[in-house]
């Protein structure tokens, strides 16, 4: 099982434990624009889908990480997403669930642990982001933590009856492990 461990908080595999936690993220309807998701997911299909989360990244070509404070409590998810291993990239994504664990460091924290787990790990020469125009923190974590914009998809989302524009950042590694 999978376990990176920093300071103050810890991403680790999925369990099938965290069949509640992930079908509250993923009906919260205010969080569906940073996923792009539009309908609920009922718990049978997020139990299939924890029955497969334990495929190899190589195979299923993404990795989804629960962060968890060192109370062992669920605090949010990271991605890696769109893993592709040729040309040694991937897309990253982060979630902190409650806005009381937001702005604390967490999401810099377990940033960190995954930036460098890809890095070293899986020896990934770039990491990238797709973050809404209106999304402030998630444009000021990614930003802190090095990763550069590159571009602004304009009009890229559909919500509530008008377009969103979307920024692209994109980190390179430059470092030898």
């Amino acid at each position: 099982m999978l376990t990176l461990k920093g300071e103050h908080i810890y991403l680790r595999a999925l369990e099938p434990e965290d069949l509640s936690f992930i079908h509250t993220i993923e009906n919260d309807e205010s969080i569906w624009e940073i996923s792009n998701t539009i309908t609920p997911y009922s718990k049978y299909l997020i139990k299939q889908y924890l029955d497969q989360a334990h495929k190899d990244i190589f195979e299923v070509k993404q990795l989804r990480l629960v962060i968890c404070n060192y109370k062992h409590q669920a605090m949010g998810m990271i991605d890696v997403f769109d893993f592709d291993f040729k040309n040694r990239r991937a897309g990253i994504g982060i979630l902190i669930k409650e806005t009381d664990d937001r702005q604390k460091g967490n999401g810099k924290e377990a940033l960190q642990l995954l930036t460098s787990y890809c890095f070293k790990h899986l020896d990934l020469h770039q990491l990238y982001c797709n973050i809404s125009e209106d999304n402030t923190a998630s444009l000021a974590l990614f930003k802190n933590q090095g990763f550069k914009e590159i571009g602004l998809k304009k009009d890229w989302n559909y919500l509530n009856g008008q377009y969103k524009n979307e920024y692209l950042f994109q980190l390179i590694n430059t470092n030898v492990y």
